[in-house]
């Protein structure tokens, strides 16, 4: 049953993702001067790694921000991860997030984003005293990046970080982000 939802979830993603694109397509062509909000929307997203002594964590999160200025602009987004831990665990992630950006210069953003994730864990056999387990867990990160173009590197902290309910082999994640 966990695998059926799991395969739902990545399939909900994966259209997300495709009407993202969709949206972004069909809008760009229809930019005038009274379809101004949709002006200030921007399309895109990121994606991550986190890795050390066995660990492997990698993410995708498409999302679509509104800029109210040059200098500051916020959105909403979704979620996929994919963990594991060599001969321990292997963990599946989705869920929707929110996320402020500030542009003090044009070279550097400062983000937070609130991300409420739904995590499916699954222990392999010999680690008897964990139990699979599926729970709900936030994350709030405070985030810094160098910023070229539409393009943003960079790297954030959870400061919910909690080492026993995290997917994170550790509270900083460096991270790409894109922009259309």
């Amino acid at each position: 049953m966990i695998k059926n939802r799991i395969k739902t979830a990545k399939k909900i993603i994966l259209n997300s993702v495709i009407l993202c694109f969709f949206v972004i397509s069909s809008n760009a062509q229809s930019n005038t001067d009274d379809n101004t909000f949709w002006s200030n929307v921007q399309f895109g997203g990121g994606v991550g790694l986190n890795f050390g002594n066995g660990f492997f964590s990698g993410a995708i999160a498409p999302n679509a921000i509104y800029n109210f200025n040059p200098y500051v602009a916020t959105g909403v987004g979704l979620n996929f991860q994919y963990s594991s831990q060599r001969d321990v665990f292997k963990s599946t992630v989705v869920g929707g997030s929110v996320i402020g950006l500030f542009n003090p210069y044009r070279e550097l953003q400062l983000s937070t984003e609130f991300e409420q994730l739904y995590v499916n864990r699954d222990f392999d056999e010999q680690f008897v005293s964990n139990v699979d387990d599926s729970y709900w867990y936030p994350a709030l990160f405070l985030g810094a990046g160098y910023r070229s173009g539409n393009v943003t590197f960079g790297i954030r902290y959870d400061v919910l970080y909690d080492e026993d309910k995290s997917i994170q082999h550790q509270a900083w994640m460096p991270f790409v982000r894109f922009w259309f």
